[in-house]
């Protein structure tokens, strides 16, 4: 087994830093390629998997906003204000990830729905099959559904 191998698995912090050392110097044949290359493929899920998330808590709580307009709070307010803020950072420094939102809505949406009847008690078939709100208007500060 390769030496750089064995250290991923010992030590995953330690592993990184060797690695990032070793393309500093330029030494390519000695860095860990398909462990790396396994490494960056990671890193651009849990990106995409960030986004979902972000979208799950931004959703659910849009719908209990609309859906029981009575107990709306200034905690779900600034839980939609918070996740609009990360989204948008999200978007910001990785630009690539922007075709993917409507995926990433579709993706979030039972999730979202799940939430939201759990914490307002209503049945799940009480919201739409499908996200009511357009990925633009997700993102837009201004959109509080009815």
């Amino acid at each position: 087994m390769h030496a750089e191998t064995d250290l991923y698995s010992a030590d995953y912090h330690a592993w990184i830093n060797a690695q990032a050392t070793l393309l500093r110097e330029g030494r390519l044949k000695d860095i860990d390629a398909e462990q790396v290359a396994e490494e960056l493929e990671a890193m651009g899920r849990r990106e995409r998997n960030e986004l979902v998330n972000r979208l799950i808590i931004l959703v659910a709580h849009l719908l209990k906003w609309q859906y029981q307009s009575a107990h709306r709070s200034s905690g779900w307010r600034g839980s939609v204000v918070e996740q609009r803020v990360q989204i948008d950072r999200e978007l910001r420094l990785s630009p690539s990830l922007k075709p993917f939102l409507p995926e990433a809505v579709t993706q979030a949406y039972p999730d979202a729905v799940r939430i939201a009847a759990q914490e307002t008690g209503l049945d799940s078939a009480t919201f739409p099959a499908l996200c009511p709100y357009q990925p633009g208007e997700l993102l837009d500060d201004d959109f509080w559904p009815g």
